[in-house]
């Protein structure tokens, strides 16, 4: 069984949720515009680019060459954009995978799935919802707990003198 996270780690966790939220939310939108993109470029033979002889936004057309497929738009290709931003915001979602489930101490099997969350398309935004669910339960569990221990223990509290006890 896994040890239960410090009370001291408290503010930590929340700190570690809201940043994994903003991740998750960030890296399921780009997951999105991947696998559109992905359909666009191998489905329909096109890609995204930004500025170059095709105006401001405009697809231009991929030809199957001897090397693979070959794009023939000039400008900022959006396309790669998008593959690159998604990797890197990948990246940056694990650290914050990693940081909250190690302040939870869960198991493995639990940074499998958060990490799953970059990869399977509208994963990462049911893995937020649950996540946060669970961890702010947790949370006001134990502190709803730890608030209770400590009035029953307090000396103070036994020492006044209550109705019951007159």
């Amino acid at each position: 069984m896994p040890r239960a996270p410090k009370l001291a780690s408290f503010p930590a966790i929340r700190g570690a949720l809201k940043f994994y939220q903003i991740c998750s939310i960030i890296t399921g939108t780009m997951l999105l515009l991947l696998v559109a993109e992905m359909i666009v470029k191998y489905g329909l033979h096109y890609e995204l680019f930004l500025g170059g002889s095709g105006g401001f936004l405009w697809f231009a057309p991929v030809v199957e060459t001897a090397s693979g497929l070959e794009s023939t738009g000039d400008g900022f290709n959006l396309s790669l954009g998008i593959l690159v931003a998604h990797g890197w915001f990948y990246v940056v979602y694990l650290v914050s995978c990693f940081r909250v489930w190690s302040l939870m101490r869960w198991n493995l099997g639990r940074l499998a799935m958060l990490a799953a969350g970059g990869i399977v398309p509208l994963l990462s935004f049911f893995m937020e919802a649950r996540v946060a669910r669970d961890v702010k339960s947790y949370l006001a569990q134990r502190e709803a707990d730890e608030l209770h221990s400590r009035a029953e223990h307090s000396s103070l509290t036994q020492a006044i003198p209550t109705e019951n006890k007159r």
